[in-house]
């Protein structure tokens, strides 16, 4: 090129954007680094896209030149760069293959399948404990009718607990069917069905409308107990209390009643338990409701209440695995996180 002061494109300019070009290429140590090194020598702001730029003020007797010199080195970074990106691209792919390598020869790697829920093995355990006794399980719906859930059980018709801030009712309301409050259902289910002599045990899912909170939560789990026989009076419901308080909290566990109200019992008592491993040191601890059937409850079963008698008597299931395991927040109960169940084992 015979007028170099008036051409910015000449052989060393260009010269020195391809070596430049060429080494970031050579020295890009994967994919990502060579979309790098393309945007900075070959894109818009280049030291080769502003040679190319230049076109525009080379004299037009040079401007034949000058296009061959931007052409050649344009195709020289091009297929510099299409090598280095097939060489680190088969790279990649090798190592990838490589450490996804399966040897078929090793044993299968141990997987945690998840663990039985404590609420489940727990509740398990309390039924255990009474069949051990002689007494049968029994289930019922947890869509229940108004009649089971409240009228059989003596409740009255302007009892708080039917109101809709306390029970989930079902629409259309004049189904009269309620998500139901207990247990106690499945007890009057049973002496229907099954009739006299009776001893049954009843645990599940039950439903209020309380907020999900440290201590409370709308969907919880009880279990309920009814004997219904000859001759039977508080003296055996205390009896049943204290062995299944010694088989569930070992032999230093004891409890006491305390006077309460309850529809469908009369007498009713409020049942604490003296707990020796309680968190803080041995202690009273309320448990759960319990007492006489009140005779309403065994006529609307068509059960003689002068010929047979009976207690019944009904816990919490997650209340007894707080206390029982010193745990603070229900909610962890109910989030689904495995590493909750996983710490209890198989045994509560």
């Amino acid at each position: 090129m015979s007028d170099a002061s008036s051409n910015p494109i000449t052989q060393e300019a260009v010269g020195s954007a391809v070596d430049a070009a060429l080494a970031a290429i050579a020295a890009a140590p994967d994919l990502t680094a060579l979309k790098r090194v393309r945007a900075e020598h070959l894109a818009e702001g280049s030291a080769i896209a502003s040679l190319n730029a230049a076109m525009r003020s080379v004299p037009k007797e040079s401007k034949k030149e000058a296009g061959q010199l931007i052409g050649q080195a344009r195709t020289r970074v091009n297929e510099s760069f299409a090598e280095r990106e097939a060489e680190l691209a088969r790279a990649e792919a090798a190592a990838r293959l490589a450490a996804e390598t399966v040897d078929v020869t090793l044993a299968r790697p141990a997987r945690g399948i998840g663990a039985r829920h404590p609420l489940t093995v727990l509740q398990d355990r309390v039924s255990d404990i009474f069949v051990g006794m002689g007494w049968e399980i029994a289930e019922g719906p947890e869509l229940e009718s108004e009649w089971f859930n409240f009228d059989s059980l003596n409740f009255d018709a302007d009892h708080p607990a039917r109101a809709m801030q306390d029970t989930f009712f079902v629409e259309p309301a004049d189904r009269h069917l309620v998500m139901r409050t207990h247990t106690s259902p499945v007890q009057m289910r049973s002496l229907i069905e099954r009739g006299v002599p009776l001893y049954v045990l009843a645990p599940g899912r039950t439903y209020r409308t309380d907020e999900l909170d440290a201590t409370h939560t709308p969907v919880f789990t009880q279990f309920e107990g009814i004997a219904i026989d000859k001759g039977l009076t508080m003296a055996h419901l205390r009896g049943t209390l204290e062995h299944f308080a010694t088989s569930m909290f070992g032999d230093e566990a004891r409890i006491r009643l305390r006077n309460n109200y309850f529809p469908f019992t009369e007498p009713s008592a409020e049942m604490d338990i003296w707990h020796p491993g309680a968190k803080g040191g041995p202690r009273w601890i309320e448990w759960g409701g319990c007492g006489m059937v009140h005779p309403n409850v065994l006529l609307a079963a068509g059960v003689d209440p002068e010929e047979y008698q009976g207690f019944a008597f009904g816990m919490g299931v997650e209340r007894t695995l707080m206390f029982r395991n010193a745990l603070t927040d229900m909610r962890d109960m109910v989030e689904g996180d495995v590493r909750f169940s996983t710490q209890f084992g198989m045994v509560i």
